[in-house]
């Protein structure tokens, strides 16, 4: 086989191996590129899509980003075609000064998968820099008294470059008194050497000049050159010596600029300018750290020191005197490592949101936290805040992962500022933190809440349609749609109609409205639900009673029930009665009672008597909250025989309201006397009606008087026994009218005589017409409404009238008139 086909033979399984060792390392999250340096920006580094066998939609959705640790974002990923590319111009020689090889770091955030690759670029020297002096010129001073054989040390070339792009080899020209010697460093380096071949003789010359060519191995080489002028001097037998051929220093990387770090020194025995000794370093990229005083042989620190960036350095210092004899020596100065290095937290993936019901355990951040000093100053300790429902789990390396520790409750907690903190192990510990801001989202597991248990209210009747009752709130403890609040009634009746025709309520403030206007003699409460239902889905609700009291107001006036209604006159009702009293009675006798009723409530149904008007002033009086109309004083003979009364009956609403009862009384001595007085008053009443119909009714009221006589006669001796606490109600008269009770009621248009008592129960409704009146046992009295209805005939004293006068009970006592 030629040495080409070996040659492809070895490339093809270099290639293989080097597949077969992406693949592992992809298997394990973890990349191995490289590419060379100063490529443009967008060059090609690595198949990532391919090697990871992630999927390009979702590459380019963003769900997968490169994050690198340094402030300076070296490489990308392509969204289309999911390769790693160069997103700076990388410079190796900036970025790896001090190290061999160059490797750059990202990491790979699968954002959808919460998952992570590391990937390892390693970055390979090209050929571009030259190798080149400190000095392009260089002075030699050599005794011309110096061996052949003799050796001094040159300046060396610095090619930053590395591996065969580096300094190469060395190149002497001009004179055949000199030759170069290359020696080789402890560290592999090259170090010239020129190489006295031939006496010197300074008559012959006094200078030489010669040209150090330097080459780097590239494809085409590079090369650097530096003049040599050599100065022939006189004779210097003695060289300066090191006081140790080897200096040991170790300084903390904290060391302050300007530190002298370690002073050499050496000795030179001659005198003169031969004995006078300057120091050096030969090594030109020391320079830039280190400085070295030429006199007194100081070390002081030009730059800060990190020891994360170097922990050693080894300088050659250099000593010579006058007449160019020189020494070496070793200078290695170790760095050690202070805590000076705070931990650094990366957030590498976060969620901005979770919802309230996110099970315990759910990932909310991917955190990576490194430490850059050593030991134990970097080992780096992470916590939470202990009132947060959330931990750190350690995922892979130096990552972390922040999850749920138990259920959330936005209703407690409604945004979270979780402070993550890292401590490393240096005394004293230095400590980092960062925050992540994460919002919880709301779930509708709040019912609305009523503000009271139970609300009541008070509206006073006769209200305005559409007048505001009350206003009734609820809240809800979630947020955004699951907290809006409506509000509705729920269904019932009121006195057989709908509720939602007597009151509403608005969906959205929870005003309740009256819909009509409301009557306390109809309607006195009402008692009623209304529900209060978010807008979640689903919704929940909760439901508070309404309590809502109807308030009396005084809109009724008093209805009299006695005496009865005559005709209405102008603009109020008016109602109209015949009383019968004795001449004789006494100052306080009972003559009549008005009764009326209120259909209010409370003080608006507080009703009082008043007489208003009277024939005779100071004859009568009336009971202010009884009504009784009573004698004030005796009738005098000179006193008329019909009087008129007037009653005013008021209530005691705001304003008050009031009704009038007319009675008429007549004052008689005897029967005669009576009829007189009612047969004016029939003639007065109808004028057209002939005398013999009235005589002809009198006489039957005669009758009728006389029968209902004597029956209570009979009746007061049967009952006599059984009331033996009763006193005689009618004492015994001859024809007078003495006996008979002052309260007898005869119409107008007719004698209905019966007897009825004033002192009786009166049971009252608000309808009139459901009241009730019951006579008392004790009474020996009756009375009828003064008129019959227009239509109906008035007879003086019917067969039926008899039959009504006499009571039911034969216990009961009657009265007798004759």
């Amino acid at each position: 086989m030629s040495a080409a086909g070996r040659r492809w033979g070895r490339r093809q399984r270099a290639l293989l191996w080097a597949v077969l060792l992406a693949a592992w390392e992809a298997a394990w999250g973890q990349l191995r590129y490289s590419v060379p340096e100063e490529m443009p920006k967008g060059s090609f580094v690595g198949d990532v899509a391919k090697d990871l066998g992630l999927q390009l939609p979702e590459i380019r959705d963003g769900g997968a980003r490169i994050v690198s640790e340094g402030r300076t974002q070296y490489f990308s990923l392509h969204g289309k075609t999911g390769h790693l590319v160069t997103a700076e111009r990388i410079d190796r020689e900036q970025l790896c000064r001090l190290v061999q090889k160059c490797v750059l770091r990202c990491e790979l955030i699968v954002e959808g998968e919460m998952k992570l690759y590391e990937i390892e670029v390693e970055i390979t020297d090209i050929n571009d820099n030259a190798p080149s002096f400190k000095e392009s010129e260089v002075e030699e001073r050599i005794s011309e008294t110096t061996a052949p054989g003799s050796r001094f040390p040159l300046t060396r070339a610095h090619d930053p470059d590395s591996g065969g792009n580096s300094l190469q080899s060395y190149e002497l020209s001009g004179d055949e008194h000199f030759s170069l010697a290359v020696q080789a460093g402890p560290g592999g380096d090259q170090r010239p050497e020129l190489v006295l071949a031939k006496a010197l003789d300074r008559e012959e010359a006094a200078f030489h000049e010669l040209v150090l060519r330097a080459s780097d191995g590239g494809d085409p080489a590079r090369t650097g050159t530096a003049r040599i002028r050599v100065t022939v001097l006189d004779a210097n037998d003695n060289a300066p010596v090191f006081s140790q051929a080897e200096y040991t220093v170790r300084v903390p990387e904290d060391v302050p600029v300007g530190s002298v770090l370690v002073t050499v020194t050496a000795t030179d025995a001659d005198e003169g300018l031969n004995g006078h000794v300057k120091y050096s370093l030969k090594n030109e990229a020391d320079t830039a750290l280190f400085h070295l005083d030429s006199e007194s042989g100081a070390i002081t620190l030009l730059q800060s020191l990190d020891f994360e960036e170097g922990n050693s350095y080894e300088l050659e210092v250099q000593t010579k005197d006058g007449g160019g004899l020189f020494d070496t020596a070793k200078m290695e100065i170790t760095v050690t490592d202070i805590n000076d290095n705070v931990p650094e937290i990366s957030v590498r993936s976060a969620l901005n949101e979770i919802s309230e019901d996110a099970q315990p355990g759910t990932v909310v951040a991917l955190l990576h936290v490194q430490d850059r000093d050593s030991g134990a100053n970097g080992e780096v300790r992470c916590a939470l805040d202990s009132d947060v429902p959330f931990r750190l789990e350690n995922s892979h390396g130096s990552y972390y992962r922040v999850v749920t520790s138990r259920e959330l409750d936005r209703e407690q907690v409604s945004e979270y500022n979780v402070t993550v903190r890292a401590a490393d192990g240096g005394s004293p510990a230095l400590q980092s933190s960062a925050v992540l801001a994460l919002r919880v989202l709301d779930v509708n597991d709040n019912a609305p809440v009523f503000e009271q248990e139970r609300y009541s209210a008070r509206l006073a009747e006769n209200n305005a349609a559409g007048a505001l009752v009350l206003t009734v709130r609820a809240t809800d403890a979630d947020w955004g749609q699951n907290a809006r609040v409506r509000y509705r009634l729920r269904e019932g009746r009121v006195r057989g109609a709908p509720l939602s025709s007597y009151v509403s309520v608005q969906a959205e403030t929870g005003a309740l409205y009256a819909l009509r206007s409301l009557d306390y003699e109809q309607v006195r409460e009402l008692q009623l639900w209304v529900r209060a239902e978010d807008g979640g889905a689903p919704a929940l609700s909760s439901n508070v009673s309404v309590r809502l009291l109807i308030v009396d107001e005084n809109d009724n006036a008093p209805q009299v029930l006695y005496p009865a209604s005559a005709a209405a006159a102008g603009s109020g009702a008016a109602w109209s009665g015949v009383e019968l009293a004795p001449r004789w009675a006494e100052a306080g006798a009972l003559v009549a009672k008005v009764v009326a009723v209120d259909a209010d409530a409370g003080q608006n149904a507080w009703l009082s008597y008043e007489l208003a008007k009277a024939t005779e002033p100071g004859l009568f009086r009336v009971g202010l909250h009884s009504g009784e109309v009573r004698t004030a004083r005796s009738p005098l003979a000179r006193d008329a025989a019909r009087h008129s009364l007037v009653v005013v009956v008021k209530d005691h609403g705001r304003p008050a309201l009031s009704a009038t009862a007319t009675l008429s009384v007549v004052l008689a001595e005897s029967v005669a006397e009576l009829l007189a007085e009612l047969g004016s008053a029939a003639e007065a009443a109808a004028p057209g009606e002939a005398a013999g119909s009235l005589t002809r009714w009198l006489v039957l009221a005669v009758a009728a008087v006389s029968c209902l006589f004597v029956a209570f006669l009979l009746l007061l001796l049967a009952l006599r026994l059984r009331r033996w606490r009763r006193r005689q109600l009618l004492p015994p008269a001859s024809g007078a009218l003495r006996g008979v009770p002052v309260s007898h009621f005869v119409g107008i248009d007719g004698v209905r005589a019966f007897l009825q008592s004033y002192s009786h129960d009166v049971s009252l409704t608000a309808d009139s017409r459901k009241s009730q009146l019951r006579l008392s046992g004790a009474s020996c009295c009756d009375t009828l409404p003064a008129r019959p209805l227009p239509d109906e005939p008035a007879p003086l004293l019917g067969q039926e009238d008899v039959a009504a006068a006499l009571p039911a009970d034969p216990s009961s006592p009657s009265c007798l008139l004759s």
